[in-house]
């Protein structure tokens, strides 16, 4: 490619030289620029048309189907309806002479009252036959007298309460009421815890039971 400049004729000076210059450089930096901006649109356009084409195979639609519908249900001529008689409400003067009685009823018959119950047979509880420490032949001896209590002239009744078992031994003894000494009463609770007694006995069966037993201690 040719460019042309022009040229001055004559003698310029070298200031209109200089500008003369200036001007073909932005002239052919201006004709650069064209071509580059109309060579870039020309390759796209030759890619654009390179570019393969994209097929795309689309079913042909079908038809839709008609549906077949039912045949309409046949509509039955309506049927006058009957008037229902309507009830008439008897009067209360024909209510009054109505036909209709009551029957009489038989009467209810009394309950019957509630048999007694039959009676228990209660046991006979026989009487308790109490236990004797003063029987002849059982031969208990006597507390002994302290002799400390003696010269003190200490007197009174010691009161024991013995349980005594069906063979007739002295199973315990307690003292139930003091004499006010206390050497009288523990002499009274050793003796009379060696003592045989009569068992206390219910019918002909000999029992366990309790006794008092009184002690007296006097000088006279």
């Amino acid at each position: 490619m040719s460019l042309f400049f022009p040229r001055s004729y004559g003698n310029p000076s070298g200031r209109e030289h200089a500008a003369g210059g200036i001007g073909s450089a932005l002239l052919v930096h201006g004709l650069l620029v064209a071509l580059v901006v109309l060579g870039i649109g020309h390759a796209d356009s030759v890619i654009d048309v390179a570019r393969p084409l994209a097929v795309r195979m689309v079913e042909a639609v079908r038809p839709e189907e008609k549906k077949v519908l039912p045949p309409p249900p046949k509509v039955l001529p309506r049927q006058p309806q009957k008037t229902q008689p309507v009830p008439i409400l008897a009067s209360k003067t024909e209510s009054a002479t109505s036909n209709f009685v009551v029957p009489v009823q038989p009467p209810v018959p009394a309950a019957l009252p509630a048999p007694a119950p039959a009676p228990v047979a209660v046991a006979a509880v026989e009487p308790l036959v109490e236990a004797r420490f003063d029987a002849d032949y059982l031969s208990n001896p006597k507390p002994p007298y302290p002799r400390a209590s003696r010269q003190l002239a200490e007197t009174g009744t010691v009161y024991l309460r013995v349980h005594v078992g069906p063979e007739g031994q002295a199973l315990k003894v307690e003292l139930k009421r003091s004499s006010g000494f206390p050497r009288l009463d523990q002499s009274a609770l050793d003796t009379v815890a060696q003592w045989r007694f009569v068992p206390a006995k219910r019918g002909t069966l000999q029992v366990a039971s309790w006794v008092v037993v009184p002690v007296v201690f006097s000088l006279s």
